[in-house]
């Protein structure tokens, strides 16, 4: 009996996180063994291509590339992993898959893309209800008449982002090589971890809000005697020579705003890393926590693969990532809602949207007290790692994929083939033997 084919349109090949989620939710899906699964891989951005090539243990995914330039047929199941305003409904059941929105308010063409497909699915319940809530008055150019209202009318279900627990882990033994090497050469015992893309926005404005890291840490630290050091895992987009000094720039414009010539050390890993070498990073022992300041997450996967190390992590207390992290478990900054900022917005982050902002000298206590108490995180951090993998593991998720299948996806009419039952063969000798019966002539009086 053959299955129903289910084609994915998704960036799986791409160094980025929606190639990272891609890659999951299409490898649940094939050994979910439902579905006769195809695959059309996209681009993302200006992200580098060819992941899987890089990374062996992905390359079999080729295998299910659709490589003619037309589908075979509509498909049962369409599957499009994107921003919501590129949804398009090809095949007879269409499910969306995005990561959502880091702000209070999506953009309408999300909310029209989501309800073009039959079942979008987000990372997060902050996602969720961002979707859920988000409308906006459509008015006739001319009259200036509300039109139709815009807002969500399909489902949207939450499908968080399993972490691979075979990957991310503890190590008893790191390997050594040019990265363990390279933080072996840190001067400081002690330092904090950033991981995330520094994109648009002045400082205190970027999505990461990595720029305002960076001036807390150097305000936090200046003129110490005993000082850590700050790890930026970082890039705008791609990994080039010409990002990686636009980045070292942007570091030093920074440092030169603080009044001190005595400030901490911040140290910048630049370039594309396999997932066995980012667990390697989040084992280093020089690397004693990660800190993110980001305004908004639609999930957070750097944040849920950390936190599988036994190590604290201070985060803002707000938005997606909070899904997974335990306040309790965590160092979580308070803060408060406030717009995009224009150096910031774009077509997706609406200017009248809110994100958040922490209160600025929280994170300088949170900053200062880890590394001084630092023994006084730990017993959070274990209880986080307990958490995170028995919880939010990639099985777990695979699980809710199929149960959200089971419960939206209609069942098709099946291809049966017809076997018609054995005749007979017989011959121009055998018809001649057939007797035909006697027939009454009938004669007609007209």
């Amino acid at each position: 009996m053959s299955k129903p084919l289910f084609i994915i349109s998704s960036p799986y090949d791409t160094y980025s996180g929606y190639g990272a989620r891609s890659r999951d939710l299409i490898k649940a899906i094939i050994e979910l063994d439902k579905y006769n699964v195809k695959l059309i891989p996209q681009r993302w951005g200006d992200c580098a291509w060819g992941f899987c090539k890089d990374n062996p243990e992905w390359s079999f995914l080729y295998n299910y590339n659709l490589n003619a330039p037309q589908l075979p047929k509509q498909p049962e199941i369409w599957m499009q992993i994107t921003v919501p305003n590129e949804f398009s409904p090809v095949g007879k059941y269409n499910i969306g898959v995005t990561a959502g929105i880091e702000s209070t308010i999506c953009a309408a063409d999300w909310i029209e893309g989501a309800n073009r497909m039959n079942l979008t699915l987000v990372s997060s319940n902050h996602s969720k209800q961002v979707f859920q809530n988000s409308k906006f008055e459509r008015r006739n150019k001319q009259t200036n008449q509300v039109e139709a209202i815009i807002e969500l009318k399909k489902p949207v279900e939450v499908l968080f982002e399993g972490a691979n627990t075979d990957v991310y882990k503890i190590l008893e033994n790191i390997p050594q090589n040019d990265i363990t090497k390279t933080l072996d050469g840190i001067k400081e015992d002690f330092s904090y971890l950033f991981v995330g893309h520094w994109i648009n926005g002045d400082i205190g404005e970027d999505r990461k809000n990595v720029g305002l890291l960076i001036k807390a840490f150097f305000e936090t630290f200046k003129n110490k005697s005993k000082k850590p050091s700050l790890v930026l895992k970082t890039s705008s987009a791609v990994s080039s020579y010409v990002d990686r000094e636009i980045i070292l720039n942007k570091i030093q414009q920074i440092r030169d705003t603080v009044d001190s010539k005595n400030l901490p050390n911040v140290y910048l890993l630049h370039g594309e890393f396999t997932d066995e070498e980012m667990n390697q990073i989040y084992n280093h022992p020089k690397l004693k926590a990660m800190v993110s300041l980001t305004k908004g997450e639609g999930f957070g996967r750097p944040l849920l693969e950390f936190s599988l190390v036994k190590k604290p992590i201070i985060v803002t207390n707000w938005s997606g990532h909070m899904d997974f992290l335990n306040s309790e478990f965590v160092k979580a900054i308070n803060g408060e809602l406030k717009n995009v900022h224009p150096s910031a917005a774009n077509q997706f982050l609406l200017q009248e949207s809110q994100w958040f902002s922490p209160y600025y000298n929280e994170v300088g206590n949170a900053l200062k007290d880890m590394f001084e108490d630092y023994k006084n995180y730990i017993d959070g951090a274990k209880r986080q790692t307990y958490r995170s993998k028995s919880e939010f593991n990639w099985e777990k998720m695979k699980d809710k994929i199929d149960s959200l299948f089971v419960q939206y996806i209609p069942e098709f009419p099946k291809e049966v083939q017809i076997k018609l039952p054995s005749l007979k063969k017989t011959s121009i000798s055998d018809l001649k033997k057939i007797e035909l019966p006697n027939l009454k002539k009938v004669e007609s009086n007209g």
